[in-house]
């Protein structure tokens, strides 16, 4: 890792908590959640342009959680017709859950700068699953820290069963996340 991004880190780790005790947010103008999958003969592609939360200390003390939060309303695809199926109740559902929830289990401080296993609790369209993402190595530049999350789920372990035939049920999720400091 680059010394301005080693110092970027460091300050990241440095930075007073807040009062609500989570020491870093989301910065939603700069982050987003994609996702891929199998649609018979090529990848169809869905992006969220509405993501926030929270990355706090946790308990054991030098863990961290992430806890993102996704508008399921604020999806993006390749065409208004595959938007509108995609937030319909055979989907995404959105009229009845309007968020997707991630809250990772508490990682070492470490994981952050070398990357690894993130294991956690995804909540969509009412159904709460395990899934493990991977955790890629954070990314500082002198303005900003990046960190992205990359995992497999299957569709139908959150209710979206339909249209097995066409539509595979392995989905790539990807969450590209942007750092600040909550007392920004």
């Amino acid at each position: 890792m680059r010394r301005h991004a080693r110092a970027a880190l460091l300050a990241l780790v440095l930075l007073p908590p807040t009062a609500h005790g989570a020491d870093y947010r989301i910065d939603n103008a700069h982050s987003q959640a994609t996702f891929s999958v199998r649609l018979l003969w090529r990848e169809i592609h869905g992006r969220f342009s509405r993501i926030d939360g929270t990355l706090h200390d946790s308990l054991p003390a030098g863990s961290m959680v992430v806890d993102a939060r996704i508008d399921v309303a604020s999806l993006g695809a390749d065409t208004p017709a595959s938007r509108r199926r995609m937030l319909a109740p055979e989907f995404f559902d959105a009229a009845r859950h309007p968020l997707i929830h991630f809250v990772s289990d508490p990682f070492p401080l470490a994981t952050l700068e070398h990357g690894g296993a993130l294991p956690g609790r995804l909540s969509l369209r009412g159904v709460t699953a395990p899934v493990r993402f991977a955790l890629q190595p954070l990314r500082c530049a002198p303005t900003a820290c990046r960190v992205a999350l990359v995992g497999q789920l299957q569709r139908s372990a959150f209710g979206m069963t339909s249209h097995r035939a066409t539509v595979a049920d392995d989905v790539e999720l990807r969450l590209d996340i942007a750092l600040q400091s909550a007392s920004d």
